[in-house]
């Protein structure tokens, strides 16, 4: 199958495995993080999660003066080890208190936020640099959009298997092993694989400048334009529905009469959303780049947002369904997200100047930041409001419409060859 095709690269390899390890232990986080605030604060989560909105969001903004300037590989280094060691510092102080406190989820929040605002544009300018021939790009891409991918669905059956026998902190603990080992993976790759620094052409201390140039790029091409203009929404649809509404769904005491309870179920509902989207991630990271990718992009984004939409249904059946149901329609949903982020990482680039690309990753991670602090923010007064599951199915519709949107706006455009 050609997305395993770039693994011939020693550098691709080794990253590749680092990243495998480390995005497993980040859904072990994600899932105990959203199931802990949950039961910590209720439908007041939502705010927390939009601290990390708002942290990755000002982060964005603010590490492209130094960042840019940096050896990709020894900003995704830096960015490793300091996540790695604030786990490791919340570990110990849950272990030492007994229980979790609000300040150590705030504090891993943090820091974790700022390094995926390094890490992403790194690896992202990175890795058109390690992959020779070119015409391996959109399998290189599939195969590390597979690594969240199987990510979503080893790492949330991992708790839905090991939820009753170890204590959620030690899911904290995993995840800061995994981001040593990437740091790991990442000093292996011998030196002849580091590309030269980009020249961006940002001054130090303009904060705004790299993400603007980025933006400025991004408007040349219709597609990545749309993108851009609708990734905020659609992500802070996505993550409210996932990291705040079907966990408030599932600690429903009549969320259903089933065997598995609380954040097992969670885990499970989430490791079957990751089933398809890993299969749907190997087809469409084996398929070239088609001509007119904005049909398949918004139309992924419509299918997902079905799905989520199906998620918020499923009260209205019988309870022991529920859980059943919102597996398969999680399952359903998922396999729209490759169909739209594959091509639209390839788009990125290929289309984009290499000096840029960086840029042009921060804009993206503005976009998505600034979405899902908005939606977070207005989630428990909308959740007030319609309650939890008009909340998701809410969320669902905006997907499907912007979509379905993007896909009327954009059907006669042609990618150029």
């Amino acid at each position: 199958m050609t997305i395993f095709l770039p693994l011939r690269i020693r550098a691709v390899a080794l990253l590749w495995g680092g990243l495998s390890f480390s995005a497993v232990g980040d859904q072990l986080y994600a899932v105990a993080l959203s199931w802990i605030a949950v039961e910590l604060l209720g439908a007041n989560a939502g705010y927390l999660s939009a601290l990390q909105a708002l942290t990755l969001l000002v982060a964005a903004l603010s590490v492209g003066k130094w960042a840019d300037g940096c050896s990709p590989r020894a900003a995704m280094m830096g960015a490793d080890l300091m996540r790695a060691a604030v786990l490791l510092l919340m570990v110990s102080g849950w272990w030492l208190a007994g229980r979790p406190q609000t300040w150590m989820l705030v504090l891993a929040i943090l820091v974790l936020a700022v390094g995926q605002a390094v890490f992403q544009p790194a690896l992202h300018s990175w890795l058109p640099t390690l992959v020779k021939p070119a015409q391996w790009l959109p399998a290189a891409n599939g195969l590390f959009d597979a690594t969240d991918r199987s990510a979503r669905l080893i790492g949330p059956g991992l708790v839905a298997l090991a939820a009753g026998s170890l204590p959620v902190m030690h899911f904290f603990t995993i995840d800061a092993l995994s981001f040593l080992g990437s740091a790991a993976a990442l000093m292996w790759i011998a030196k002849s694989h580091r590309p030269p620094v980009v020249n961006t052409g940002v001054e130090p201390g303009r904060l705004w400048e790299s993400v603007a140039r980025g933006w400025v790029a991004i408007q040349r091409h219709p597609v990545l334009s749309y993108a851009l203009a609708s990734t905020g929404i659609n992500n802070g649809a996505w993550y409210a529905t996932f990291y705040l509404g079907l966990p408030l769904m599932l600690a429903d005491p009549a969320s259903g009469d089933t065997t598995l309870k609380g954040i097992g179920a969670y885990g499970l509902v989430i490791a079957c959303y990751g089933c398809t989207n890993l299969a749907s991630t190997v087809f469409f990271g084996s398929r070239a780049l088609p001509a007119r990718p904005q049909f398949q992009m918004f139309g992924g984004n419509a299918l997902v947002g079905f799905g989520m939409v199906l998620m918020g249904l499923t009260p209205l059946l019988p309870a022991a369904c529920r859980v059943p149901a919102l597996a398969a329609a999680a399952a359903l949903g998922a396999i729209g997200g490759p169909m739209k982020d594959i091509p639209l990482a390839v788009l990125r680039q290929t289309r984009i100047e290499p000096a840029d690309r960086s840029s042009a990753m921060r804009a993206y991670l503005v976009m998505n930041s600034a979405g899902m602090l908005l939606a977070l923010v207005s989630a428990s007064a909308v959740i007030g409001a319609i309650g939890v599951p008009g909340f998701v199915v809410a969320c669902g519709m905006v997907m499907v419409l912007t979509g379905g949107y993007g896909t009327i706006r954009l059907g006669a455009w042609r990618e150029a060859r």
